[in-house]
């Protein structure tokens, strides 16, 4: 025995026969622990095949299954000041900002689009909860506007899929004033006799509960989302009692009225469209063989940022 025996012929062997396993191949959900495998989970919306559980999902993801042949047009959105309050704790805004912006490939945590739904013309805007919680802030504030804006001048109706952990405390009054300030912008569909649909996911919590994400002419959430202001945790502390099962929870709010349906994400196309002709008084939906998408919104697509991650299977 001697070194080339002990070191460099298993040296060899390891580099020849090692074989790179990406991390993110699978993903364990919340659940019932059930290992995914990423493309699986994708092609299903990211809804647990296993226990029905819906994670996540980023505003282009959904766009992409959401829309006819994944088409869509995004919207001009103005850009507000950059830390108007100077805000600093453990990080500067701007360095929290900036890793937010790295993490998601997105600019803030509110994507607003134009797009056809089983031919059904609209306007959509998503909160994407990895941005920062979907907090609420200025950006978020002129998104809704924009996106009012244009639908009120296409006369399309607004569709939202709110996912908030609430205001943005790093733009402080600023970001509060985003509630009335999106609600007058809701009221400009409401004299324009135009429908307004909102899609509460989970989490839907804090000020945006408090404003926009409750003043649809439909209310629809997704099977277990949290729609709450305060959370069960602090009203438990609060109140000094034990709150019930499920409470605050999409089905529990179904039961009490707050909300019209709960409806699974697979099923959000074909339901958003319906209620948008019957509201709009159009024809019924048609399935089946559907005409090709709106060549107009094919140029501007969306597409993922470079550099963003992306798994990548074993070969």
């Amino acid at each position: 025995m001697n070194w080339i025996t002990n070191y460099v012929r298993p040296t060899i062997n390891s580099l020849f026969s090692r074989r790179e396993m990406p991390e993110n191949l699978w993903e364990k959900c919340p659940s019932c622990g059930t290992m995914l495998f990423h493309r699986e989970l994708s092609d299903n919306q990211r809804v647990c095949n296993s226990c029905g559980h819906h994670m996540p999902i980023s505003p282009r993801e959904r766009f992409q299954s959401f829309f006819d042949g994944g088409l869509y047009r995004e919207i001009a959105v103005p850009q507000p000041i950059a830390d108007p309050l100077n805000f600093r704790d453990q990080k500067k805004y701007p360095d929290r900002m900036r890793a937010a912006q790295k993490q998601t490939s997105e600019k803030e945590a509110m994507l607003a689009v134009e797009g056809e739904v089983l031919r059904t013309k609209l306007v959509a805007v998503a909160q994407d909860f990895g941005f920062m919680g979907g907090s609420m802030g200025m950006y978020v504030g002129n998104a809704i506007v924009a996106a009012c804006e244009h639908a009120v001048q296409r006369k399309l109706p607004l569709v939202l899929f709110s996912a908030a952990g609430g205001a943005r405390m790093q733009e402080g009054i600023l970001s509060l004033m985003q509630m009335p300030r999106s609600t007058v912008a809701i009221d400009m569909l409401r004299e324009a006799g135009l429908p307004y649909i909102v899609v509460l996911t989970h989490p839907t919590t804090g000020g945006v509960t408090a404003s926009y994400a409750m003043l649809g002419d439909v209310q629809i959430a997704e099977p277990g989302a949290l729609i709450c202001f305060a959370g069960p945790r602090v009203i438990e502390q609060t109140i000094r009692e034990t709150l019930p099962e499920g409470f605050q929870r999409a089905e529990y709010l179904l039961e009490h009225g707050m909300l019209d349906r709960v409806t699974p994400r697979a099923h959000l196309r074909a339901e958003i469209a319906t209620l948008l002709r019957m509201l709009t008084q159009q024809s019924a939906v048609v399935y089946g063989d559907l005409p090709r998408p709106n060549e107009e919104l094919a140029p501007r697509v969306s597409k993922p940022a470079p550099g963003a991650d992306t798994a990548a299977e074993p070969k």
